[in-house]
C-alpha cells in the first residue's frame, strides 16, 4: 500500500511530533511537583537524557510513548506502510533504551519508566494511581527499576 501523503506532507507531520513537553510528560511533571518532588529536566549529562531527574533520590524517570519505544501494547501499532523500515527503527529504539537503562543502573541511578498506555487508552490506570506509584518509587531506595504501564510487566 502506498502512502496517502506526499513526501512533503509526511515530513511536515513528522516534524510536529514532539519529543518533550508531551501531554503525558506534563501530567507527570505537574503531579510529582504537587507531591513536593523537585526535579531537573532532560539532563544532557546522563545516558538517554531522562525526562525527569531527581538528584536527591538518585532517580530518573522516562515517560515513554508506546509507539516510539515499541511497547507492544494496544497503543503501539506498526504502520501499514514501510513495515520493514518501521520495525527496524523501533527495534533499534528498544535496544537503545535497554542500553541506556543498563548504563544508568551501572552508575548508581534508579530508573522509573512510565508508559503512555498507563495514562491513556482502554486499559489505563487513574492519574492518581500512576502518580502515587511514581512518588512511592522515587522516595524509596528499593527496587532499582520500576515500570508503570497498562501491561504490568517488569522493566527489562
Amino acid at each position: 500500500m502506498t502512502d496517502v501523503l506526499t513526501a512533503k506532507q509526511r515530513q511536515l507531520n513528522m516534524s510536529r511530533i514532539r519529543s518533550r513537553d508531551t501531554k503525558p510528560e506534563m501530567l507527570i511533571r505537574r503531579g510529582l511537583h504537587a507531591k513536593g518532588l523537585r526535579y531537573r529536566l532532560h539532563d544532557k549529562t546522563l545516558p538517554g537524557r531522562p525526562d525527569l531527574v531527581f538528584p536527591r533520590y538518585r532517580t530518573v524517570v522516562f515517560i515513554h510513548g508506546c509507539f516510539w519505544h515499541f511497547h507492544k501494547c494496544a497503543l503501539s501499532k506498526l504502520p501499514e506502510t514501510r513495515k520493514d523500515f518501521w520495525r527496524q527503527k523501533l527495534e533499534l529504539n528498544e535496544v537503545r533504551d535497554k542500553k541506556t537503562v543498563t548504563e544508568l543502573l551501572d552508575t548508581g541511578w534508579r530508573v522509573l519508566a512510565i508508559w503512555e498506555c498507563a495514562l491513556r487508552g482502554k486499559h489505563r490506570m487513574t492519574d492518581i494511581d500512576v502518580l502515587a506509584h511514581a512518588a512511592k518509587f522515587i522516595r524509596n531506595t528499593q527496587p532499582t527499576t520500576l515500570t508503570i504501564s497498562s501491561l504490568n510487566e517488569p522493566y527489562t
